[in-house]
C-alpha cells in the first residue's frame, strides 16, 4: 500500500465555514484531482474514506463540506438544508466552486486535470459546475439526475457519467428522462448506469445513514458504482498522461464511448466488476 498524507482544510462558502477532508498521493509531484462531493446528510467518514481510496490510486482528492462541518443525521434537518439548497443553482455554485479554488490551490495538483464525483446533493453541485462551465475532465454522479436551467448544459464540456437506482423514487423514470434529453439536447457525451433493484443511497452503508422509506445500500451495486466511477477517471482522467495531452476532451465532437448510452445492471446478472474493493 502506498503512503497517503491527509488533512483538514477550511475555507468559506455559502456563509458558513466549511471543514473538507484533503487526501495526498504518495510522492511529491503535481497529480490529477478530484473533488468529491458527499450526499444531502454531509461530509462523513464514508467520503473521507473514498477520498483516500482515491489517493491510494494517484489522485489529490478533495471531499468537501456542505453544512459548515456538520453531518445532519436528522432527516427533517437535513431536508431543510437541502431542499432550498437544491432549488438554487446560484448557491450550489458558490459551494461548489469554494471547494474547486481550494483543490485548484493545493499545490499537489494540476490545476488543467481535475474531475468532480458526487453521491446525492454533492452530485448536484458537480453537475451545476459543469453547467456553469467549469474547466473539468469529467463529471460523476451518483442518485443525481437533476437537470437545470435551460441552455445551460451546454456550458459542460466534460464526458459525464451518472448512476442511479432502477427503484430510487427520489429519481424516478421520468427524471431519468429528463436528465436525459437535457444532456441530448446539449450535445453532452454522456453515460447514464441505471442499477436494478437499488433504491436510493444505495452506495451507501447503513451504519451511519438515517433509515428512510425508498433509502437502502445495495452492496453489489455500491461496487459497481465505484467502479464505474474508477473507471470514468482512469479514462478522462489518467494518473499518467502522454505528453502533450492538455485541456479537456471536447464533448461536443461525437467521439468516445460515453455519448447517448444507458446501461442497466440487473441483479441477476453475472458481472467480473467486483475486484476493486469499495471504501467504506
Amino acid at each position: 500500500m502506498t503512503t497517503i498524507a491527509t488533512r483538514t482544510v477550511e475555507y468559506p462558502a455559502d456563509s458558513l465555514t466549511m471543514t473538507g477532508h484533503l487526501a495526498l498521493p504518495a510522492g511529491i509531484g503535481r497529480r490529477p484531482a478530484v473533488l468529491l462531493g458527499p450526499e444531502g446528510l454531509g461530509l462523513s467518514d464514508v467520503e473521507r474514506r473514498r477520498a483516500e481510496a482515491l489517493a491510494e490510486l494517484g489522485y489529490v482528492a478533495l471531499a468537501f463540506d456542505l453544512h459548515g462541518g456538520r453531518y445532519l443525521g436528522d432527516p427533517e434537518e437535513m431536508l431543510a438544508r437541502c431542499m432550498p439548497l437544491l432549488a438554487d443553482p446560484g448557491r450550489m455554485r458558490g459551494i461548489g466552486h469554494a471547494a474547486l479554488n481550494v483543490l485548484r490551490a493545493e499545490p499537489r495538483t494540476d490545476p488543467d486535470r481535475i474531475a468532480a464525483v458526487g453521491y446525492g446533493t454533492g452530485g448536484a453541485i458537480a453537475l451545476e459546475l459543469g453547467r456553469d462551465g467549469a474547466s473539468l475532465r469529467a463529471i460523476g454522479t451518483v442518485n443525481a439526475l437533476t437537470t437545470g436551467r435551460p441552455g445551460e448544459a451546454a456550458r459542460i464540456r466534460c464526458p459525464v457519467w451518472a448512476g442511479v437506482g432502477s427503484e430510487d423514487p427520489i429519481m424516478p423514470p421520468a427524471q431519468r428522462d429528463a436528465f436525459t434529453a437535457e444532456m441530448q439536447a446539449a450535445g453532452v457525451d454522456w453515460r447514464l448506469a441505471v442499477y436494478g433493484g437499488a433504491l436510493h443511497a444505495f452506495h451507501h452503508p447503513p451504519v451511519d445513514h438515517t433509515v428512510l422509506p425508498g433509502v437502502g445500500y445495495h452492496p453489489r451495486h455500491a461496487q459497481r458504482a465505484w467502479n464505474d466511477v474508477v473507471d470514468l477517471l482512469a479514462e478522462c482522467l489518467p494518473v499518467t498522461e502522454p505528453a502533450g495531452a492538455s485541456g479537456p476532451p471536447s464533448s461536443s465532437s461525437g467521439a468516445g464511448p460515453f455519448r447517448s448510452h444507458v446501461e442497466v445492471c440487473g441483479e441477476g446478472e453475472r458481472c467480473a466488476c467486483h475486484e476493486r474493493s469499495i471504501p467504506q
